[in-house]
């Protein structure tokens, strides 16, 4: 496994508010990435600030989850910038607040050169918990580069 890193944590901290990403975000996930293989990987350990139902973590923060992996593999395993225009959530198993780290996973399944799936699973306690098939609009390099600081796959990675 080989850490990603975060292109945006020098940008203008008031500027860089992602709920998912930003370690500026006093409320937000604040979650870190990593390459393995095919996969983009987080951990993240639940909150019971995060709290659906008695002490499952709420199915909105499980979606986001999802959602800012799919953005990461984008970026890594499609090496531009995207935005997600559908999303399909399969909850399977509650993930329970206090049992520890969580483990998110997300793998491109498919690309063209307007679209990319992204498959992702939320797993806890080895067992998946919940699998989502998203699906985003990407941009040409050059558009990512030029209006959405993209800086090319190359900038997540130590040499």
């Amino acid at each position: 496994m080989r850490k990603i890193k975060n292109i945006h944590r020098n940008e203008d901290p008031e500027k860089y508010q992602c709920f998912g990403c930003s370690p500026f975000n006093d409320i937000g996930l604040r979650l870190e990435f990593w390459e393995d293989g095919d996969d983009v990987v987080t951990f993240w350990e639940p909150e019971k600030r995060l709290m659906g139902w008695h002490n499952i973590l709420h199915g909105g923060i499980q979606s986001t989850l999802m959602d800012e992996i799919a953005g990461w593999v984008v970026y890594i395993k499609c090496m531009t910038a995207g935005v997600t225009t559908e999303m399909t959530v399969k909850y399977k198993s509650p993930v329970l607040i206090g049992n520890g780290l969580i483990t998110v996973r997300g793998r491109l399944k498919e690309k063209n050169s307007r679209f990319a799936i992204i498959e992702t699973q939320l797993i806890s306690q080895d067992q998946v918990c919940a699998e989502g098939e998203l699906k985003f609009y990407i941009f040409s390099e050059k558009v990512a580069r030029e209006k959405y600081y993209y800086p090319g796959v190359e900038a997540f990675f130590d040499v």
